[in-house]
């Protein structure tokens, strides 16, 4: 085993040494841009109370297999009323997820350089339950940080953030799975890479699993 020493108007990408204060969503495993972003901010405000969107990152991710892209999807119960808070909605416990997403992530990545150095701290996620999807994705954020080494203050919203200030960087709905991005990232080793050239932008866990503590080096 490897042990590593460690709806808007577009978004401009935040200047070198800091963005200033960054306004983000509670995503699942959120891609590489998110934490590009996070690093190089000041200070994060998660928004918890923003309306729900379905087909989003906020309970997708695209991590990469054998055959390219592939995105996991945690089914959520659907909410009450049309319009429902993130932090209101609830993990749905059916159709097994939480056992498919483990093998996908397992298959996809356990040839990688620094899989079992990660994996004994990602596998209880999917053998716990954690009743919303805003907690599921906040630690699981709170790991990735830890294993990027990111520091960056942040606090969760107390309500929703409507005025946004010159200052502050809203990336609530610049970072989507059906949106263009202008993000891009200088290739990194992928394990699957010779078979399918480099893909962009997939969850932080292709970075971490392929490059472990080198991950910081490409935010």
């Amino acid at each position: 085993m490897i042990s590593p020493k460690n709806r808007r108007l577009p978004v401009p990408a935040p200047p070198p040494g800091g963005s200033g204060t960054l306004l983000l969503s509670a995503l699942y495993l959120a891609p590489i841009e998110y934490y590009s972003h996070l690093f190089h901010a000041r200070k994060v405000v998660v928004e918890l109370h923003e309306n729900y969107q379905k087909q989003s990152y906020r309970n997708r991710c695209n991590i990469v297999g054998a055959n390219g892209l592939m995105p996991l999807s945690i089914p959520v119960e659907k909410p009450s009323a049309a319009e429902c808070r993130m932090k209101d909605i609830r993990i749905a416990d059916h159709g097994n997820w939480r056992h498919l997403h483990w093998n996908a992530i397992v298959s996809a990545y356990n040839s990688t350089p620094f899989f079992e150095y990660y994996a004994d701290e990602l596998h209880p996620f999917y053998e716990k339950r954690i009743e919303f999807l805003a907690d599921f994705n906040l630690q699981l954020h709170q790991l990735i940080c830890k294993w990027l080494r990111i520091d960056t203050p942040f606090e969760l919203s107390s309500e929703y953030v409507a005025e946004v200030t010159a200052d502050v960087n809203d990336y609530r709905e610049a970072i989507h799975p059906k949106r263009p991005s202008r993000f891009t990232i200088r290739p990194y080793y992928q394990v699957f890479g010779r078979k399918l050239g480099f893909i962009q932008n997939a969850s932080i866990i292709d970075l971490l699993f392929n490059m472990g503590n080198e991950a910081r080096l490409w935010l």
